[in-house]
């Protein structure tokens, strides 16, 4: 799969899909998360495309924003918050901190946030 890594997160496909929106969604609404590493980082990679069709601001970017986010207020702040705050930088918009394992399972955690 061109080397990019890959993660089925331990979830069916529908499951996963429903996960990732989500957790995406929630990124961009509230600018921080806390979840398990796995999650942190694909959630990271959704957040990074989201931004990127932001920062195109066009009727298609916004539709295909749509069919993922099923949020629509999310939406707008993405495209006349997000997408002109970054629109002078070329990726890199969010960031995963690594935390103590979660006490529970062990399970290691993570902080994904919106770079400033």
């Amino acid at each position: 799969m061109n080397g990019l890594a890959y993660s089925r997160l331990s979830r069916p496909s529908d499951q996963r899909q429903a996960m990732l929106r989500n957790l995406t969604t929630a990124l961009l609404d509230k600018g921080r998360i806390e979840t398990t590493l796995t999650r942190a980082r694909a959630t990271a990679r959704m957040a990074e495309r989201m931004i990127t069709l932001a920062k195109r601001g066009t009727l298609h970017a916004r539709r295909q924003a749509l069919s993922y986010i099923l949020d629509e207020d999310v939406v707008t702040k993405l495209f006349e918050d997000l997408g002109p705050k970054y629109q002078d930088r070329q990726g890199g918009y969010t960031r995963v901190l690594k935390l103590a394992p979660r006490r529970g399972d062990g399970a290691p955690m993570a902080i994904v946030e919106l770079v400033s």
